[in-house]
């Protein structure tokens, strides 16, 4: 469970990355869906940008996702939804979190 300080704190972080997925359609495929893992297991909080026009099927990809990855949607502003996922052994030089001196 993220507390609301966490994520003040996660949303700071998330404000200097850049999106590491974008998806362009009406459905995610397996190879982003292995992306986005990879990503979530290095980085903990990552950007993903979601160029879809219907703002439901924007939602719903985005939930689709978090739960697919069992993660936790941070913000989402527009087409840019910041997610986390706290890796098990996490890595000091790959994770965005361990990096980051924001708090």
């Amino acid at each position: 469970m993220v507390t609301s300080k966490q994520k003040k704190r996660f949303r700071a972080i998330g404000h200097n990355l850049k999106p590491v997925v974008t998806i362009a359609n009406d459905t995610v495929s397996q190879s982003v869906n292995i992306e986005i893992d990879r990503a979530l297991r290095d980085h903990e909080l990552v950007k993903i940008k979601v160029s879809v026009n219907a703002r439901s099927v924007k939602k719903d990809l985005i939930k689709d996702i978090v739960k697919k990855h069992d993660s936790t949607l941070i913000q989402l502003i527009g087409n840019v939804a910041l997610i986390y996922r706290e890796a098990k052994k996490p890595n000091p030089l790959l994770s965005n979190i361990l990096r980051s001196n924001v708090f």
